[in-house]
């Protein structure tokens, strides 16, 4: 809610206009000799492998976080409801 509040506020330092991207001129062919480049120097060479165990790890261990938590709120409630039978 806090966050929400803030975006209402929020109120940018520097008011930007329209923007004209007609000057920009873009084509569709690759610089060979700028990838060529990238490629040997090896600019965000990434072991995909290892990325997405990593995102294996993660999200087991979001499940067991999650799994957790159930458990303890099954756990409470039953603890409860036991108290409560007590009485």
């Amino acid at each position: 809610m806090l966050r929400q509040i803030r975006h209402w506020f929020y109120r940018p330092a520097i008011r930007m206009g329209p923007v004209d991207n007609s000057r920009i001129h873009t084509t569709r062919v690759k610089n060979a000799q700028f990838v060529s480049y990238l490629t040997e120097s090896g600019f965000r060479r990434v072991n995909a492998d290892r990325y997405e165990s990593s995102l294996r790890r993660r999200r087991l261990l979001k499940q067991g976080l999650l799994l957790l938590l159930i458990g303890g709120g099954a756990w409470i409630v039953i603890e409860s409801a036991k108290a409560l039978s007590t009485f």
